[in-house]
């Protein structure tokens, strides 16, 4: 189990009431987690494959937490946080990895969560993401989103996808990231990565500023509010490839949302200027694999053929994922439940796991020849 190995390692690392912050990242990154949790009365957490184990130390004391976060703050981070209560950051550790950090108060004490970022770009193949995400940013403007709740892989999906274009085209990478999180280098583009609250004040700030900067590629790390979203079209409407992210389900429920946050009266104009830039939705999320260590990235992707484009422009959107299911051979389109059952046929997965990760239980349980509760 998880927890026998990361008490082994706690073990072997001589840690003891005089912890230091680095020694539970090299913890982490040693025991294959992605997340460290630090909050006061529980001893330090950590995610190892999907789920939260405690390394085998005495809960730490409300000093001892803000002592742990703070052996990382610059005083400037420091002042930032004591005054605005919550803190966003990434950095790194040199022969170890980088982290994202978010640093809050619970409870009035200070408490944390860092997530190990892999100091290498993850390959395209390595990942085996489907073909299909090439041909859909094989293009030269438009908007590509990739969706799912925290913790889906979308930033490494992302950073593939990046990566690839990087090797391949000739032209300007910007990302808007809060905060960076992998670091591209420069190959056969020019990159450049800017940060909240370092290199620009807002993702808004951003965007307004981003078309005087000869942009090819954009990423914008988050579509979270109107003023981002309609800049996001804005962009990829003038000729630019735009990739961004929502924390949505699935490509029915993105294509609302990007509708359903602009003011109704605006709402016709919206659906008419995506149904032009939108070039693909990848809704994915990880699943823990039930019979070995490890997680799956369960996919859904729509690839807006012209029948899915009319159908955002004349507000059918209900209709779309049954088009979706529609010559999927030739436009390589895959809806989550048929993502889960694949993974259900190899073994990967049983029928209870992928009924509990099923947007539509009822529909997956008739494909897989499942149960579900309530019926019969």
């Amino acid at each position: 189990m998880a927890d026998d190995k990361t008490a082994t390692k706690t073990h072997q690392a001589g840690i003891g009431d005089s912890i230091k912050i680095q020694q539970l990242f090299k913890l982490m990154v040693d025991s294959n987690g992605s997340d460290l949790h630090l909050t006061s009365l529980s001893p330090p957490g950590m995610r190892v494959n999907g789920e939260i184990v405690r390394v085998k130390i005495p809960p730490l004391t409300p000093a001892d937490t803000k002592r742990l976060i703070y052996q990382i703050l610059t005083e400037e981070q420091k002042n930032e946080f004591e005054k605005n209560l919550e803190l966003d950051f990434s950095f790194g550790i040199k022969g170890l990895a980088r982290f994202r950090a978010n640093v809050f108060y619970s409870k009035g004490s200070v408490a944390a969560v860092f997530r190990q970022i892999p100091s290498i770009i993850p390959d395209f193949k390595t990942l085996n993401l489907p073909n299909v995400l090439l041909e859909m940013t094989d293009v030269s403007n438009g908007l590509v989103l990739v969706t799912g709740p925290t913790g889906s892989g979308k930033s490494t999906t992302l950073a593939a996808l990046i990566d690839r274009l990087n090797e391949n085209e000739a032209g300007h990478i910007i990302t808007l990231e809060d905060p960076v999180e992998f670091v591209h280098p420069h190959k056969n583009c020019l990159v450049n990565q800017r940060e909240i609250g370092s290199d620009t004040l807002t993702f808004s700030h951003a965007l307004r500023s981003l078309l005087r900067q000869d942009p090819d590629i954009v990423l914008v790390g988050e579509l979270r509010d109107v003023e981002t979203i309609e800049a996001a079209l804005t962009v990829a409407e003038t000729g630019h490839l735009v990739f961004g992210t929502l924390h949505t389900n699935s490509a029915v429920q993105t294509i609302n949302r990007v509708i359903n946050v602009f003011p109704a009266h605006q709402q016709d104009q919206v659906r008419t200027l995506l149904s032009f830039v939108l070039q693909g939705v990848i809704a994915q999320q990880l699943i823990p694999k039930s019979y070995e260590p490890g997680r799956v990235c369960a996919m859904e992707i729509m690839v807006p053929t012209p029948g899915i484009r009319n159908l955002i422009r004349e507000d059918k959107i209900h209709q779309i994922y049954s088009q979706m299911q529609i010559g999927q051979e030739k436009t390589g389109m895959i809806t989550m439940n048929q993502s889960l059952k694949k993974y259900v046929d190899a073994g990967l997965i049983d029928n209870d796991t992928a009924m509990s990760y099923s947007p539509n239980p009822e529909e997956l349980a008739k494909q897989i020849g499942a149960k579900t509760r309530g019926m019969t």
